[in-house]
């Protein structure tokens, strides 16, 4: 007999209850307590009455708690259950079909599932029926379900385990119709525990398939009560790299939770609250983690879900890594959207921290990149590392940093140690001696490439190229990338924990289209994933490592590490997978072949989820008409005749208590008043002793104190003020005199002739004082100079890269240029010895048509004191005079340096009358002019860039050149 939530397993005991008047009247009554008497020896009949008494009342509530006790007898005596289990009778008398989701959504209420499996086999038990028990997720290679007695299908039944993957219910349906085969069709009863989740368009007909076997029996479906739905946890990188994690489910009630960060050693690092309203499939938070943090977090968990779906395996592709961009290239003031730079930060962007150092310095710039633990460091065109720079670079890429090059024209020159191949002299180009006639289209990569299964566009095509020395390319060198001729593009290898990457193009569309495909930046992001296995600026340990650094590497197939069961726990892989292909990796879809969890070496592991950043959960398809639906019960039935006979026990003990009392005269009742109120005393008296413990009061924290500024030059205001020309201090009191007065004549002149007015020239120390104020530096060349230190040399190569011109005047127009920019010996030539350290760019005569020839005055020479010097310029690449090419890397079209031998300072040179200091020879006053002319051109230059090289002024100038 049933009452709602109660049963009684024996009710007809509940008649014995109508004994209760009769158990009253048997106990209305209590015998009274004997009177104490005196008893002298004297007097023993004294006062003594013969009168017979009747006994006291028994009192009210002694009377309730025997009819309590005795009521409570009989009610357990009846067996009530509460909680009962609804009828789970199924009709017919054939086989009974259980068929069980045991996919991943199966696992956060599989305590629930494996009862309500207890309980149809119990069902099928008592109806004498056999079963045939069907997991919808394979836990096994073969599995061929059979028709069993109820005892065997309960050792069935305790074998399932919630798998880690979606289940493959068409499978399960073509199993089952297998096995059902040879047994009886009439009769067959069907009930599905499922998930409550629907897996695509091939679960559209199951319900209605599993129906159509229950010939002549019930079908019933068991799901889980609204607001019980699974959830189901991706992750992804948002904004400002903030690690972004969305949960989703099929549908319900208003729900919230907690979603909890771990590292790769289970420590917890950040938790995130979300709340989902109702009817809501998705809800997405943010994790406001500092990078570092952000980095180490390896796991992602829905608290309290406990499934393989509700957790998300991060690995170095998700993480945010810092990537250092530093040019070699002049800044390009006037079209700073083709320089490289402008490339690379959109590329990387999207999925990393970009530093940027706005001082063009590159020892500077290297500091900033490396304070700033970047794990990734890419230069453009950088031509020659040496000194400190090359020493600190090369330890940062030994402790695990990646350091990426591209090619331009300073590489061509030949390179560094800090490359991973040697380079040819020169490039090869369409229509060079090594060149190729047609643009080269890329090569598939190769499966041991970090780009395998990487698309790649046909329209990506390569224009020009520095090429790798064939005899260099030794077994330790990696290619990356090919083009379709087998030419190295992309060329790698390791160096201590680090890698060095090398582009054989530029990083802007000066040499190839592939700066702007998404190919590239899918390359990017590659190379920068290989800087979360370092350890060149972090702590952490990734998933997986071990405490052996190891370098980055690209295996074909990557083997199982470790990999989720159906609760989401990171367990040895089982024998029964497989390794995957390093090109699926990112295509992966968790299964019974390659469960979740991580692939790959210990020390790089890849991560595959049972959640992708796509994946979308659905809810079941429609029922069909006349299916019985269940929902999985939240309580088990409870026997309540333990606890019914134990309260009767204690009532029991409470009655005999009362006896011994009314017996005793109720001294004690009369004492338990005064026994509660001393109690309640000394418990206010106790607690008014415990007090707050006393806050000290905070001290104001101490004011920051200002660092001192680098002190200013006292020719800022002036220089900055003005156009200033200013001249290198050599030391020797009568060049820098020279010096001081030709700058100051051409000052003069530029001040009669042009728009300009010139300050006063200065003269600096190139070792100590700033030169940025100066947008044109004179600079003699002794003919012992002292060699630069490292800092200087970064000083100078910074200036000419943020627009400054340099003019080296060794003043010996014999020697011209020497050979090449090697570091020489002490015998070597001035200029060499002086500069050999420095990342120039490739220098060539000034050629015809050059806008240093017509920036003011039209010119064909560059005459000083003397005539038969020659003046170098920045070359200018091949691909410049071809259609929709452009200047090399110049500032504004500037050239960052002029070498000359002429000795223009004499020229120039000016007393107070405005009369020549010194002659020139051998063209007198006619080449002093046009001495001026070429200083006044070369400043013309300096300030106003490549405006003469306009085509529009074309016109004008061939008019001018006709007359």
């Amino acid at each position: 007999m049933s009452f709602g939530a109660l049963a009684f397993l024996n009710p007809w005991l509940l008649g014995a209850l109508a004994t209760l008047p009769l158990i009253y009247w048997l106990l209305r009554t209590v015998p009274p307590r004997p009177r104490q008497i005196a008893f002298p020896a004297t007097r023993i009949l004294v006062g003594i009455e013969n009168t017979e008494k009747t006994p006291s009342t028994t009192p009210w509530w002694l009377l309730l708690i025997r009819l309590l006790a005795a009521a409570l007898v009989i009610g357990a005596l009846a067996e009530p259950v509460l909680n009962p289990s609804k009828d789970t009778r199924l009709s017919g008398d054939g086989p009974l079909v259980l068929v069980v989701d045991n996919g991943w959504a199966a696992a956060p209420r599989w305590k629930l599932r494996q009862a309500q499996i207890a309980q149809v086999i119990n069902e099928a038990d008592s109806q004498s029926r056999p079963l045939i028990v069907v997991p919808t997720a394979k836990s096994a290679k073969t599995f061929t379900p059979k028709l069993e007695a109820p005892a065997d299908a309960r050792n069935t039944a305790q074998a399932l385990q919630p798998q880690p993957f979606a289940p493959d219910r068409i499978a399960a349906l073509a199993a089952l119709k297998t096995a059902l085969a040879s047994a009886k069709k009439t009769g067959v009863g069907s009930i599905w525990l499922t998930d409550g989740t629907g897996y695509g368009a091939a679960d559209q007909n199951f319900a209605a398939d599993l129906q159509a076997l229950s010939d002549g029996g019930s079908f019933a479906v068991v799901t889980d009560s609204e607001g019980q739905e699974t959830l189901g946890l991706t992750a992804s990188s948002g904004a400002n790299g903030k690690l972004v994690a969305n949960v989703m489910r099929t549908g319900g009630l208003a729900r919230d939770g907690i979603i909890h960060a771990f590292s790769a050693k289970g420590q917890r690092i950040g938790e995130a609250p979300f709340k989902l309203s109702a009817q809501a499939t998705t809800a997405e938070v943010t994790f406001d983690l500092p990078l570092e943090l952000r980095n180490q977090v390896t796991r992602l968990e829905i608290s309290g879900q406990g499934s393989a779906g509700g957790v998300n395996l991060l690995d170095g592709r998700s993480q945010w890594q810092r990537v250092g961009l530093l040019s070699g290239e002049s800044q390009e003031k006037s079209q700073p959207l083709l320089a490289p730079l402008y490339f690379l930060q959109k590329a990387v962007q999207p999925f990393a921290e970009v530093v940027r150092p706005r001082d063009q310095n590159l020892v500077q710039g290297v500091d900033t990149i490396l304070s700033e633990k970047a794990s990734v460091t890419m230069l453009a065109d950088i031509g020659a590392l040496s000194g400190e720079l090359e020493a600190k670079l090369e330890a940062w890429v030994k402790k695990g940093g990646i350091l990426v090059r591209f090619a331009g024209p300073r590489l061509e020159k030949g390179g560094d140690e800090l490359l991973p191949v040697a380079l040819r002299a020169g490039g090869r180009s369409l229509g060079g001696a090594l060149s190729w006639s047609t643009p080269q289209p890329l090569n598939p990569f190769d499966e041991a490439s970090p780009f395998a299964g990487l698309e790649i566009p046909a329209e990506v095509t390569i224009q020009r190229q520095v090429l790798a020395d064939p005899s260099q390319l030794s077994p330790d060198v990696k290619v990356w990338a090919r083009l379709k001729d087998g030419t190295p593009l992309v060329t790698a290898k390791t160096l201590g924990d680090g890698t060095l990457v090398l582009f054989h193009i530029t990083a802007n569309t000066d040499w190839s289209n592939l700066p702007i495909s998404g190919l590239f930046v899918d390359m990017l992001k590659r190379i920068t994933a290989l800087g979360a296995l370092g350890g060149a600026n972090s702590d952490s340990t990734s998933a997986g490592t071990t405490d052996e650094a190891t370098a980055p590497t690209a295996p074909e197939t990557l083997i199982p590490v470790q990999t989720l069961d159906g609760f989401g726990l990171l367990k040895p892989p089982p024998p029964t997978a497989q390794p995957l292909a390093a090109s699926a990796i990112a295509k992966s879809v968790a299964s019974f072949d390659h469960p979740p969890g991580y692939y790959g070496a210990a020390g790089q592991p890849r991560s595959v989820n049972v959640m992708g950043e796509k994946s979308v959960m659905e809810p079941l398809p429609a029922l069909p008409s006349g299916t019985l639906t269940r929902v999985y019960e939240a309580e088990t039935a409870k026997p309540l005749k333990p606890w019914l006979l134990a309260i009767a026990l204690a009532l029991l003990f409470a009655d005999i208590i009362a006896v011994i009392l009314l017996q005793t005269g109720l001294a004690w009742a009369r004492a338990a008043p005064r026994a509660a109120a001393i109690i309640a005393t000394a418990f206010i008296v106790t607690t008014a002793f415990i007090t707050a413990p006393a806050v000290a009061q905070d001290k104001p924290a101490a004011a920051p104190v200002a660092k001192p500024s680098a002190p200013i030059p006292g020719y800022a205001q002036a220089a900055t003020d003005s156009v200033t020309l200013a001249y290198v201090l050599s030391g020797d009191s009568e060049i820098d005199n020279v010096s001081q007065l030709g700058l100051a004549g051409l000052s003069r002149v530029l001040q009669v002739r042009t728009a300009v007015e010139p300050g006063e020239p200065v003269g600096v120390d190139i070792v100590n004082d700033e030169i940025a104020f100066f947008p044109v530096l004179y600079w003699p060349v002794e003919k012992n100079p002292k060699t630069l230190p490292e800092a200087t040399l970064a000083k100078i190569d910074a200036y000419m890269k943020q627009g400054g011109l340099i003019v080296f005047d060794t003043r010996d127009y014999s020697s011209g240029l020497p050979t090449g920019m090697a570091l020489a010996g002490e015998t070597g030539p001035a200029l060499q010895r002086l500069l050999g350290r420095l990342d120039l760019p490739r220098l060539e005569p000034v050629p015809d048509g050059h806008v240093l020839t017509k920036s003011f005055y039209l010119l064909k020479s560059f005459p000083g004191r003397w005539a038969g010097g020659q003046t170098w310029v920045e070359v200018q690449s091949a691909s410049d005079d071809e259609e929709g090419g452009r200047k090399a890397r110049r500032a504004d079209g500037v050239t960052s340096l002029i070498v000359t031998s002429n000795d223009f300072a004499s020229a120039w040179a000016l007393d107070q009358r405005g009369k020549p200091l010194f002659p020139v020879v051998p063209g007198g006053e006619r080449q002093r002019e046009m001495s001026l002319r070429s200083g006044i051109n070369i400043v013309m230059h300096a300030l106003t860039g490549n405006y003469k090289a306009d085509q529009v002024h074309v016109p004008a100038l061939l008019e001018r050149l006709g007359q």
